[in-house]
C-alpha cells in the first residue's frame, strides 16, 4: 500500500489507496486541531493528554467534560501567546529540570522507563521528554503572564467593607476552627572554629570560579547541602514583588549585579555564596551554594538543656512565653513577636486546623489551649538541627465571618475577587485582539470565555 496525506486545518486524514491503483480507498481521521489560539495549536490528542494526565494524578474526571478541557486548554495558550508578546522569558534550565523531576516520579511509580513509555503509549523517551518540556512551558508562561497581569492588585480598607457588605446574610463564608501557634526555638552555637572552616571553603569555591574558571553549578550540584536546589546548580528564580526565601538571601540576590558573586553570607540555614545569572525586570534567576555546620552532640545537648530551663521559667511563671521569646528565641520572624507563627498562605497568626501542616499538626494535636510542648527536636532540609516548644495561645472556633474579627481573612477574599475579576477583564479584551479560530464541532461548546466570535 502507499499513503497519500494531506493537513487540513480542522481534521488530519490519511487517504489510503492500493499499490495496483484499484478500486479500494477509504480515509481515516488521525488527528485534527480543536482550536488555534494566537501561535499556538491545540489538537484532538491535547484534549485526551490532559485527561490522561489528570486521572494519573488521582484527578477525579468524571463529570468534567471535554469542551471545559478545551476551555482551560486556551486560556492557558491565551496567557502564555501574551507572554510571549511582552517578552517574558522562561528559564530553559528549570523546566528541563522539572522534566527530570516528572520523568523520575513516574519511573519510580511505575519501576522502569520502558514501563512508563508503555503506560503512556510512546515509544521514544526523547518524544515524550519534549512534549512534556512544551506543556510545562506553556504553563509556565502561563503563570508568569497571570502572575504580571495581577502583581500589583491592592485593596483598600474601603474596599474590604464594600466587599463584605455586598455579600448577603445567609450567603456569608463559615470559617473553620483556627488556632494562634507560638514557638520558642534554640538553635545550637557553631563553635568558631567550624564557622571559619565553612566560610574559608565557599571563598575557596569561589575563588575557583573567579580566577580559575570553575563551574558554579557544578560546584553546587557537588557540595551544595541544599537539597531543592543542589540537582539544579544552586537554581532558583526569585521575583522581587513575591518574597521567597529568607531575607539575608534576598538582599543579597537583589544586591547583584548580572555575573557576580556575593561574598559568604550567613542566614538560618547555614553559609551561602550566591551568584547572579540573568536578571529579568522583576525576576532574577541566581545559584547559590549551601553549606550547614557540624554540631557535636554535647552542642546539641546544651541546646536542650537551655530549652528545658526556660520551659521551666514559663511553667513555674518566672517569666511569660513572650518575655522569653524574646530574650531567647534563636528565630528572628517570631521572637519579635512574642513567638507567634506566621501562616505563609494567609499572612496573618491563624491556622486553620483542618488545612495545618501535618507535621505542625502532629506536634500540637494534643496540646491544651496554654499549655507548652515537650521539647521538640527538629531538623530542616538541609540538615540543621534545633529544639523548639511549641504553646496553643489562641483558639477561634468555627464561625460565621464577621467583619472586625476575620478582618485579614476578609480582606484575602476581597483581594482574591478583585485580581479574578481583573484577569477576566483582560481575557476578555484579549479574546477580541487575538487570532482565536475554534474548530466546527467544538463551537457548539458552551465555553466559560466568548470564544466564538461573530
Amino acid at each position: 500500500m502507499k499513503f497519500i496525506s494531506f493537513l487540513c486545518l480542522f481534521g488530519c486524514f490519511i487517504t489510503i489507496v492500493s499499490a495496483q491503483g484499484t478500486d479500494k480507498s477509504y480515509r481515516i481521521k488521525i488527528d485534527g486541531v480543536s482550536a488555534v489560539i494566537g501561535d499556538y495549536v491545540i489538537l484532538n490528542s491535547d484534549i485526551d493528554k490532559t485527561l490522561v494526565e489528570m486521572e494519573s494524578q488521582g484527578v477525579n474526571t468524571k463529570g468534567i467534560s471535554r469542551c471545559q478541557l478545551l476551555g482551560k486548554l486556551m486560556e492557558d495558550k491565551l496567557y502564555a501567546h501574551h507572554a510571549v508578546q511582552d517578552s517574558l522569558e522562561v528559564s530553559v534550565e528549570e523546566i528541563y529540570s522539572t522534566v527530570d523531576q516528572i520523568i523520575d516520579n513516574f519511573t519510580r511509580q511505575l519501576g522502569t522507563i520502558e514501563k512508563v513509555l508503555e503506560f503512556y503509549n510512546k515509544d521514544d523517551e526523547a518524544i515524550f521528554r519534549q512534549e512534556i518540556f512544551e506543556i510545562n512551558k506553556t504553563q509556565k508562561l502561563s503563570s508568569m503572564m497571570q502572575g504580571q497581569i495581577i502583581e500589583d492588585v491592592e485593596v483598600t480598607p474601603e474596599e474590604v467593607r464594600i466587599f463584605f457588605e455586598s455579600i448577603p446574610p445567609n450567603e456569608l463564608p463559615t470559617f473553620g476552627t483556627e488556632l494562634e501557634i507560638s514557638q520558642i526555638v534554640i538553635e545550637p552555637e557553631v563553635s568558631e572554629n567550624e564557622k571559619m572552616r565553612i566560610i574559608n571553603q565557599l571563598k575557596t569555591f569561589r575563588e575557583d570560579i573567579l580566577e580559575r574558571g570553575s563551574s558554579f553549578a557544578s560546584k553546587a550540584i557537588l557540595y551544595s547541602q541544599d537539597p531543592g536546589s543542589r540537582s539544579t546548580g544552586g537554581k532558583y528564580t526569585l521575583h522581587r514583588k513575591r518574597p521567597q526565601m529568607v531575607k539575608e538571601f534576598r538582599d543579597e540576590a537583589f544586591s547583584l549585579e548580572e555575573g557576580e558573586i556575593s561574598k559568604p553570607f550567613k542566614s538560618d540555614f547555614g553559609w551561602h555564596i550566591l551568584k547572579v545569572d540573568k536578571i529579568r525586570g522583576q525576576e532574577v534567576d541566581v545559584r547559590h551554594i549551601l553549606l550547614t555546620p557540624k554540631i557535636e552532640p554535647l552542642q546539641l545537648l546544651e541546646a536542650k538543656d537551655k530549652l528545658d530551663l526556660i520551659k521551666k521559667r514559663i511553667v513555674e511563671d518566672e517569666l511569660t512565653f513572650t518575655d522569653a521569646a524574646l530574650q531567647f528565641s534563636s528565630e528572628k520572624e517570631t521572637k519579635y513577636n512574642g513567638g507567634v507563627l506566621i501562616n505563609p498562605q494567609t499572612g496573618d497568626t491563624r491556622f486553620e486546623l483542618t488545612n495545618l501542616d501535618p507535621t505542625l499538626y502532629s506536634q500540637i494535636r494534643n496540646l491544651k489551649d496554654q499549655s507548652i510542648s515537650s521539647t521538640i527536636m527538629e531538623e530542616d532540609r538541609s540538615g540543621l538541627k534545633k529544639y523548639k516548644i511549641l504553646k496553643v495561645s489562641n483558639r477561634f472556633d468555627e464561625h460565621t465571618a464577621e467583619y472586625s474579627k476575620d478582618y485579614s481573612r476578609i480582606k484575602a477574599l476581597a483581594l482574591k475577587q478583585k485580581q479574578l475579576d481583573l484577569i477576566q477583564d483582560w481575557m476578555k479584551e484579549k479574546i477580541e485582539s487575538t487570532y482565536v479560530n475554534v474548530n466546527r464541532e467544538n463551537k457548539l461548546c458552551e465555553f466559560k470565555n466568548k470564544w466564538i466570535k461573530n
